[in-house]
Formats: C-alpha cells, structure tokens, sequence
C-alpha cells in the first residue's frame, strides 16, 4: 500500500515544514536565554521539546486521517499538530503566550488544542490515551465517523494510563490506534533500562489485538503499517498497537547537555537524518526534481518566517484575563 506521488509530495513538504518550525522554534528560544541558560526568560519561556528527527512518524500516520479522526500527542507535538492541520499561525502565536493563539497564550506549546481539527496534545505522559479513548467510545456509541489515535512516546508504554486504556479500548473493540514513538530515551533513562521487553509491540499480545514494530524511521513503511492499523479501526474491528523507531535528533528539551548519548550515536542519527533521505528518493524516483525539492524548502521557510513574524508582533493577554476559561 504505497503512497501515490501526491501523498509522498504532501509528507514530503510536511516534514520539511515542521522541521523548519522546529529550527525557527529553537534560534528564537535561545533569545535572551544565553550566556546564562535561564528557561524563564525570551520571547518563549518555559520548557521546549523539539521533534527534528521524528517527522516520519507524524506523516506516515496522519497521512490517512481525517478531519473527523482524534488525535491526542506528546509534550514533543509539533511535528503531529502540523501533520494533523492544527492552525500554523494560531499554533506558532500559542508558543509565544500570545492572546491570538490556540488557547489564548494559556497553554504554551506542550498543550495545543485545536477543535477544529480535533487534535489536543498533554505534558503529561501517557495523559492522551485516556481521552483519545473516550473519542473513540463516544465515536462508537453515537455511531460517528471517525477514529482516535493516540501518539505516546516508549518511555510512556510503561505507565498505567497506558496499561488501563489499552485494556478497555480492547474489551469494547473501539476505533482506536496507539503510535508509540521510540526514540530510545525517556528524557535521559535508555529504554532498555526501564521496559522489559525489547519492542512495545509485543504487549498488544496481552489485550488480544495486533501489534506492529516498524524499524528505520521510513515515512513508506510508516505508512504502510499505519494504513493497515486505521483501515481495521474503520471497519469496526477493534484498537491495534504500533511501535514506531524513530530519531530524536536534538536533546529531550532546549538546553539539554545530553550527556547521556555519546557522541557516535549523535553522529550515526544525523547521518540517518530522514528529511534527506526522503529528498532523494522522491528524485531518485521522479516524483520530484531537486528545482522542485529547493522551491518546498523556501516556500516553507516563507511560511514559517511570516507566522513568526505575525507572533512575534502580536499583543500578550491582559493580566486580568489570566483566569477566564479556566477552573479556579
């Protein structure tokens, strides 16, 4: 089930798209925040996950969704919110705290919300199952349209948000598919130091559903496995599992020594780094030619740079309206 040409266009672009956003993200953070790394302060404080290196995972599986289709995403979302069709401008206006953003510049950027799209993501690890779940219940006993995927990372598979919702998505057969993103590092813990088994994959045996492990961060085979997980979603079969390998090609947050990965590991994923890769077989296959490859690069810089531009003017809330929209 291989992606037509226009597909593979469309994830193309939309990597290059998100890492762009991630780079522009990083240069503007560091503002005000060097010599002395303090995350207070900037155009953009507080934490700062970027997701360079996990592209793949974004387009191979949002390439088959819907707008009616839920998606809940990780701390590490902006790679999947762009995938998914989150508003750019309102997204980027959010990271900056602004009024004009998502939730008003009251999330940041580890809790967009978009309902148009039906897409929310949480700081909170393995928080989206739970919700992503319910999407797919209530999708279920109203007789919708539509899915819920829940993208979580592998440091996740390992909490019991996890654990409970695959077990009910599982008992009631619901429209449901769980991404788990493995990059290998949950924060700074190496996954073969905190998971039992060796591929998440494998737990789906335990709720009676199928599991899949999809290895080398190909957004095709990405694909390829997504499409089979969705299609049995849709046709009413029931929740399935899907273990992604991915590359974190920056540290887990902006200003992270890293200290954990050696500098052979961080050579070999830049050398795997996907955005190239894809770029040449899409030429290499004719789909596009490296004039055309240049021209998506530079409109999606133009794209990012107006929305940082737009944020970057845009009015903060006022202090008074810290507390509307929200429990107190």
């Amino acid at each position: 089930m291989k992606p037509d040409a226009s597909v593979q266009k469309w994830m193309y672009e939309t990597m290059v798209k998100s890492r762009q956003f991630e780079e522009k993200t990083a240069a503007v953070y560091l503002e005000g925040k060097q010599p002395l790394f303090n995350m207070a302060n900037g155009p953009i404080p507080g934490e700062m996950h970027l997701s360079n290196g996990q592209e793949p995972v974004a387009v191979g599986v949002c390439a088959h969704l819907r707008p009616e289709d839920a998606v809940t995403a990780t701390h590490r979302p902006h790679h999947i919110a762009i995938a998914k069709g989150v508003n750019f401008q309102a997204m980027t206006d959010e990271i900056f705290g602004k009024k004009s953003g998502l939730s008003g510049g009251r999330g940041g950027h580890m809790h967009l919300f978009d309902a148009a799209v039906n897409f929310v993501c949480s700081g909170i690890i393995a928080e989206g199952m739970g919700p992503a779940v319910g999407v797919a219940l209530a999708r279920q006993m109203r007789d919708e349209e539509g899915i819920a995927v829940a993208f979580i990372g592998e440091g996740a598979a390992n909490q019991g948000a996890f654990h409970e919702a695959m077990n009910l998505a599982a008992v009631w057969k619901l429209p449901f598919v769980c991404v788990i993103e493995d990059n290998s590092w949950g924060i700074s813990v190496a996954k073969r130091d905190a998971t039992s088994v060796p591929r998440n994959d494998v737990r789906a045996a335990g709720y009676g559903i199928p599991g899949e492990y999809v290895e080398g961060n190909d957004p095709l085979k990405i694909y390829e496995a997504a499409g089979r997980a969705i299609a049995r979603a849709r046709a009413g079969e029931g929740p399935s599992l899907l273990e992604v390998e991915t590359y974190r090609l920056a540290g887990h947050f902006m200003g992270d020594a890293e200290e954990y990965r050696t500098a052979e590991e961080k050579k070999s994923l830049e050398a795997n780094d996907p955005i190239p890769k894809m770029r040449a077989r899409l030429i290499e296959e004719a789909i596009i030619t490296a004039e055309a490859a240049d021209d998506i690069g530079i409109r999606m810089m133009a794209e990012v740079q107006e929305a940082f531009g737009r944020a970057a003017s845009a009015r903060y809330p006022a202090p008074e309206e810290a507390l509307e929209k929200v429990f107190v």
